[in-house]
């Protein structure tokens, strides 16, 4: 069972409690909730805020194809996967990112979350701009999509 969205912060905000509510059943055992937020600190420069920006079919067809992954390399059957992320501006201390995974057991959930947030960070079309004090702003460098040349 997957969900995955890309949240446009112009129109909605990211929540925990779809998380909670997608992956809640009593066949699970485990539950692990993983967010991402904006820090204050990067690169030694005091951070106020995030723009990202995204691809929104490429990002959730990105997620897809990890969940796949994810199914082939672990083969853990029962399961719930919810991944939502931002597009627009997330203020400091705000959710970028919402990885909520289900499972029978808790190694397994502990297992496929890290795996999903790694793997989104290397595969998935989403960029970062930060903003800092006196109005200066940087896009972030992020990870070569696969088979782009450098």
């Amino acid at each position: 069972m997957l969900h995955t969205k890309v949240i446009d912060t112009n129109i909605e905000k990211i929540l925990i409690s779809r998380a909670e509510s997608f992956i809640s059943s009593s066949k699970f055992g485990a539950s692990i909730y993983f967010t991402g937020t904006v820090r204050d600190l990067n690169n030694d420069k005091i951070v106020k805020g995030i723009t990202y920006d995204a691809h929104n079919e490429m990002v959730i067809k990105s997620f897809e194809n990890i969940y796949k992954d994810a199914d082939d390399k672990f083969k853990i059957k029962d399961k719930a996967i919810f991944i939502e992320h931002v597009k627009g501006y997330v203020n400091l201390g705000e959710i970028s990112i919402i990885i909520a995974v289900a499972c029978k057991h808790r190694d397994q959930a502990y297992l496929l979350s890290k795996y999903i947030i790694e793997e989104i960070k290397k595969k998935s079309p989403i960029w970062k701009k930060e903003h800092y004090k006196k109005d200066e702003s940087a896009w972030l460098k992020g990870t070569p999509i696969l088979n782009e040349k450098i």
